[in-house]
């Protein structure tokens, strides 16, 4: 499993960075209405700094027309970034972009994946990730980890350099279910990297070995 930080947030990012195996960050038009009235481009940048070029970063289009999302995607590269994946939801319009897009050779992640039918169709595409948004399938009745083995079994068969992004999380077991059904790499909002050590159990084993060393060497360090 590969982790993503799905956030904007520069202080939780910088926390994550602290203690986990980070890949990258991605953001959408919602992640960063929670940051508040900020200077878009300006705070992309300044997570690019954070982050380094080693790691990957997200940044979505806003427009939903076929105009509006190469404009959209070409300010992002040239007011941000350059190395920037550029998210793209994957409707018509979408991947006419998508299409023109990858023909210049710029990076991808196509997104608002809510069926395998857009998994596969992106695929085609050798868009450079896919993000089936597995909470929300969940939440219309769709199993989204079955979404996941198809893509992924779209991808295998076809040679298609694609990779599955997952996204949209709730909790530690969804995780775990779409990495096993072919999702390499994840993206976590906050709500859900801060559950990933925060197990009650791991607190008190750490307790108990304290406690049983203090109780012999009357000092909470080895030295």
């Amino acid at each position: 499993m590969k982790l993503l930080i799905d956030s904007a947030n520069i202080s939780k990012i910088e926390e994550y960075l602290e203690y986990l195996p980070i890949e990258g960050v991605t953001t959408n038009p919602s992640i960063l209405k929670k940051e508040g009235n900020i200077d878009f481009f300006d705070h992309m940048k300044n997570i690019r700094k954070l982050i380094g070029t080693n790691r990957s970063l997200h940044i979505q289009v806003i427009s939903d027309s076929y105009n509006g999302i190469l404009e959209d995607a070409f300010n992002i590269l040239e007011k941000v970034d350059e190395k920037a994946f550029i998210k793209i939801p994957v409707s018509r319009n979408g991947l006419m972009a998508i299409k023109k897009l990858k023909e210049e050779q710029i990076k991808i992640t196509a997104t608002a994946v809510y069926s395998s039918i857009q998994g596969i169709l992106a695929s085609e595409w050798n868009v450079d990730f896919i993000a089936p948004y597995i909470n929300r399938m969940q939440n219309l009745g769709t199993n989204p980890f079955e979404v996941v083995s198809q893509i992924n079994g779209n991808i295998i068969n076809s040679s298609s350099s694609s990779k599955i992004l997952g996204a949209s999380y709730k909790n530690i077991y969804q995780v775990l279910e779409s990495v096993n059904s072919g999702s390499e790499y994840v993206t976590l909002g906050t709500e859900v990297l801060d559950k990933l050590v925060a197990d009650v159990n791991i607190v008190q084993a750490v307790k108990d070995f304290s406690n049983d060393w203090y109780a012999i060497h009357n000092r909470n360090s080895i030295l």
